[in-house]
């Protein structure tokens, strides 16, 4: 991470955290905030997240890493969520899940270290019918399967900026 781009960052975690401190129960606000505007919570925002909001930096610590839905490394170009959810197993979604973390060599919660995928559960993506199914990005896809995905995953490579 460049100096410019940890400045960046620093300037907006104390602007979102600034303009929350006044609301009721603000910690779990901001960290919305400033993961949708950075796409992740630096680690580096949590000493400045506990000045602005008057908590310990262990509380703040403590609730980024409770919840899995905050992230504090940046993430992938592109997004893809397996399904979890029991249709999508019945369906070979768990040989899938398998078959993924395989050809990306990371688990969830993680980003590909060329920094092209991150790897997300979902548990259910409204495709049941179409079982199993992933998601790249906003796009929806069914009937996935080994194959499919690789096809999928070259697909993101190529895609990739």
């Amino acid at each position: 991470m460049s100096h410019s781009s940890l400045d960046h960052y620093q300037h907006v975690v104390r602007d979102i955290a600034t303009r929350h401190a006044d609301l009721p129960g603000a910690l779990l606000p901001v960290l919305h905030a400033i993961q949708d505007e950075l796409g992740f919570v630096p680690p580096d925002a949590v000493p400045v997240i506990a000045e602005i909001l008057s908590l310990s930096r262990a509380e703040v610590h403590g609730v980024v890493s409770f919840y899995h839905h905050f992230r504090t490394t940046q993430p992938g170009r592109s997004t893809l969520r397996v399904c979890r959810a029991e249709s999508c197993q019945a369906m070979g979604g768990t040989a899938l899940e398998q078959h993924i973390k395989q050809r990306l060599g990371i688990d969830y919660h993680a980003t590909t270290p060329d920094g092209a995928v991150s790897l997300e559960p979902a548990y259910c993506l409204g495709n049941c019918a179409c079982s199993p199914a992933v998601m790249v990005d906003q796009a929806v896809h069914g009937r996935v399967t080994p194959e499919r995905f690789d096809a999928l995953l070259k697909d993101m490579q190529e895609n990739a900026v």
